[in-house]
């Protein structure tokens, strides 16, 4: 499945302005890069994928909407997928997305 155009362009509108961004097409989908590290990507399985600090993520998890990654079968530390339904209003992306840049700008760049 095609990622969503439209939750791309929501994100772009929140990444605007921020140093160092780039896009590229990669996991499926498209993804917003910080100095080389992926911070979002408008997924091809529909939502987000979420680049955050691994040691956030139990307190992200939702257990409903928001979920750990999982890649080949494998859990992956760090990595969230939120659904659409946690992405319905402009506030709900804002932070989601936030949390990702977050993480991005931790990083050194690549």
């Amino acid at each position: 499945m095609p990622y969503d155009e439209e939750l791309a362009n929501r994100v772009r509108e929140v990444v605007q302005d921020e140093p160092g961004l780039s896009e590229k097409r990669m996991f499926g989908g498209l993804a917003f890069l910080v100095g080389g590290n992926m911070a979002v990507s408008a997924s091809g399985q529909g939502g987000l994928l979420l680049h955050i600090d691994p040691s956030r993520a139990e307190s992200l998890v939702d257990g409903v909407h928001v979920r750990r990654a999982e890649m080949r079968g494998r859990l992956m530390d760090g990595w969230l997928r939120v659904d659409p339904e946690a992405l319905e209003t402009d506030e709900d992306l804002q932070r989601w997305v936030e949390c990702g840049l977050d993480h991005a700008r931790s990083l050194p760049p690549k």
